[in-house]
């Protein structure tokens, strides 16, 4: 092989190396911000999700401490979201609203409750905080991926 073609055949090297270095770095570029953008979606997706779910369980709730009729269309609303959740959340969550569902229908089931008794409720006055929290843990997860 004749000298003369060793520093074309690195020149040619070079220029192919940095070709596709550029190629590379632009796709790696590009695939990590379509993650960044997927992921900003499923958070703002599940934090809509869990506000519907804590707007209407509130509601329930307290329709539920002062009313013996159940409201059952607002309740399968309630079930909806839940099964909303059990296609984007974890098990966790999932399992913290059907709680909150099952306490929800167990206020619906006892005695009504009057202002007089808002003192004693008010240590039970958040049946919304175990599911808040499991919320809180699983979007704080997905934004740290």
């Amino acid at each position: 092989m004749n000298t003369i073609y060793a520093p074309a055949f690195a020149a040619f090297g070079g220029s192919a190396f940095g070709a596709i270095s550029t190629i590379v770095t632009g796709w790696v570029t590009r695939r990590r911000k379509l993650r960044e953008r997927h992921d900003a979606r499923s958070i703002a997706k599940r934090e809509r999700l869990y506000r519907s779910f804590i707007e209407e369980a509130s509601r329930l709730y307290a329709e539920a401490l002062v009313s013996d009729s159940s409201e059952i269309p607002q309740l399968v609303n309630l079930y909806a979201l839940v099964g909303r959740m059990r296609i984007l959340s974890s098990n966790e969550v999932v399992q913290a609203a059907e709680r909150a569902g099952r306490l929800i229908v167990e206020t619906y089931l006892s005695p009504n409750r009057e202002l007089v008794d808002l003192p004693e409720l008010m240590e039970d006055m958040d049946p919304l905080r175990h599911f808040g929290e499991t919320c809180r843990r699983e979007l704080l997860s997905v934004a740290s991926r």
